[in-house]
């Protein structure tokens, strides 16, 4: 499994808030921007933060997606 932002970033479009006005607002650390546009794991205080700023529930903010098994086969 892994972790998908998608949802986070339709809903700040909608909302008309740019990345940049979204990281200033919630003080997030440009590395911690980086892994949201990365699809990797943040800290959940900080999905809470971003809940919080959007009024809005987790699972309306990112979503858990499954992935292929890896086989450990190398091509």
């Amino acid at each position: 499994m892994k972790i998908s932002y998608k949802k986070l970033w339709i809903r700040l479009i909608e909302q008309e808030i740019s990345p940049a006005t979204f990281r200033k607002d919630l003080n997030i650390a440009t590395g911690t921007m980086t892994k949201l546009r990365r699809n990797e794991e943040v800290a959940l205080s900080v999905l809470l933060r971003i809940c919080e700023y959007l009024d809005c529930n987790i699972g309306d903010i990112c979503d858990a997606v499954k992935t292929p098994p890896d086989h450990g086969f190398e091509g």
